[in-house]
């Protein structure tokens, strides 16, 4: 390819770029993944450059990519970097301790400190739980099938009762797990009170047990592959790990994203789930922007709280995930269309949604960073003293609150571009991912690049949109 054609490509990509973004800007910008932002000031930096370089940072991994052949980079994927053996033997005492510091948590929410950031159970849930450990899921692979609070006391009930003996229909597949997370989502972004500690008790408590009732009836491997979202959620993130573990428990050094390849192609109900994650934390960071309030004529200076809100919420979370969906879909559809494919949707969407994977992470980092420096603070002076009776288990009752960390203008820069370093080099990755399953769909070079031309576009709108999030102002 001569570099004459190349700009031209590049050019071509810049324009499509621009109209696609002007779409989003003018409709609903559906496609941008969240920050926490937590801040009171605008961001004053050459935000114009971070666009404009994000954007041409996933072009030119595209394009660099399809000039590759892919024998060598099929060979960089399976590189490992063999460890040591761990032996499952230590995992359901480790789920006990699990389940029995859920419950002195549930015993705190209903009975400790009705303050958000003194009680641990908001903090250990909302901040150390779903920040922090899809983070070390993302990084070092499936922790949480040790810590998981469900199955050790399954094991325990299993020898005392026997095993589910009922089974779930084929059909059936990620269906429950994602209207649960339908439901966690809303309860998180759209519920007035989310922190209260006796409420969030009360719903953490009766999540447990329905999901401890289904295991029974259904067997922990398959309740936990279909319906206990928080497993599935984990199980999708860990797949980009850069720790890979086999069924005998040897531990290797792979590649980030390189599980992600070896992954089958997920059915519809796989594929729903993962789009419904990506897009609840898009629709998190939209609906505090100053854009998505004032559609409905409210003044975010005058913002009326969460109650008021309700309904359109409830509108903005399902709309952001059927538009996410769609354009998706559509960039699949372009994708197969161009390389004359005779792949059905199905199998092509199945496998290139895996690719999401890295922009969900990405987008975690963004969107949590800030939460996880303060919020983790509170943490663990709360866990210390769980029940407000003075207690100092751990001595960090008495720790001095850092919040300044994250305010001001020189923490303004650094948190602004590990936020952006991070959204760049998770598009860049995803780009990578996908290219991997397109050469597996089409073994032909120039279909494979052709077939991935129309999701670059998108995730370069991801790109230049998600940096656009970071410094919009926001309320709250």
């Amino acid at each position: 390819m001569s570099g004459r054609t190349e700009g031209g490509l590049v050019e071509h990509c810049h324009q499509l770029l621009a109209l696609l973004s002007a779409a989003l800007f003018a409709l609903l910008p559906t496609p941008a993944f969240a920050h926490a932002s937590d801040r009171g000031h605008v961001l004053l930096l050459p935000t114009g450059y971070y666009l404009a370089g994000g954007a041409f940072a996933v072009a030119v991994s595209f394009l660099v990519l399809a000039l590759l052949p892919p024998v060598a980079l099929d060979k960089f994927w399976r590189r490992r970097l063999q460890l040591f053996t761990i032996s499952d033997s230590a995992r359901a005492a480790i789920s006990l301790i699990s389940f029995a510091g859920f419950a002195i948590l549930i015993a705190a929410g209903l009975f400790g400190s009705h303050d958000p950031l003194s009680n641990p159970l908001p903090l250990v849930i909302w901040t150390l739980l779903w920040a922090g450990v899809t983070l070390l899921q993302g990084l070092f692979g499936d922790l949480w099938s040790w810590l998981n609070p469900w199955y050790g006391p399954w094991r325990i009930a299993s020898r005392l009762f026997g095993t589910g003996t009922w089974r779930l229909p084929r059909w059936v597949g990620c269906w429950p797990a994602a209207i649960l997370f339908f439901a966690f989502a809303w309860f998180e972004l759209i519920d007035p009170a989310p922190d209260d500690p006796a409420r969030l008790a009360v719903a953490a408590g009766l999540y447990w047990l329905f999901s401890f009732l289904a295991i029974l009836a259904f067997g922990y491997r398959g309740w936990s592959r279909s319906g206990e979202f928080l497993t599935v959620f984990f199980s999708m993130v860990a797949r980009f790990a850069i720790v890979v573990r086999n069924e005998h428990g040897r531990l290797a050094l792979c590649w980030p994203g390189a599980k992600l390849l070896a992954a089958e192609p997920l059915p519809a109900s796989g594929m729903a789930f993962l789009l419904l994650a990506l897009s609840s934390v898009s629709f998190d960071g939209l609906s505090k922007t100053f854009f998505w309030l004032g559609l409905f004529g409210i003044n975010p200076l005058e913002f009326p709280g969460r109650t008021a809100l309700i309904g359109s919420g409830t509108f903005g979370l399902i709309l952001t995930f059927a538009l996410l969906a769609a354009v998706f879909l559509l960039a699949v559809w372009l994708g197969q269309r161009l390389a004359g494919s005779d792949h059905i949707l199905n199998q092509a969407a199945g496998q290139l949604v895996w690719s999401i994977v890295p922009i969900a992470l990405a987008y975690h980092i963004a969107h949590y960073l800030t939460a996880l420096l303060v919020d983790g603070q509170y943490a663990l002076a709360a866990l210390s003293d769980p029940f407000a009776m003075g207690w100092n288990l751990f001595g960090t009752a008495d720790m001095q609150i850092e919040a300044g960390i994250v305010a001001g203008a020189d923490s303004a820069w650094w948190l602004w571009n590990i936020q952006a370093g991070a959204i760049i080099l998770g598009h860049v990755l995803a780009v990578l991912v996908a290219h991997g399953f397109a050469w597996r769909l089409h073994p032909q070079p120039s279909r494979a690049a052709l077939s991935q031309f129309p999701l670059t576009l998108l995730m370069i709108a991801y790109t230049v949109f998600g940096l656009w999030l970071l410094a919009t102002p926001t309320v709250g």
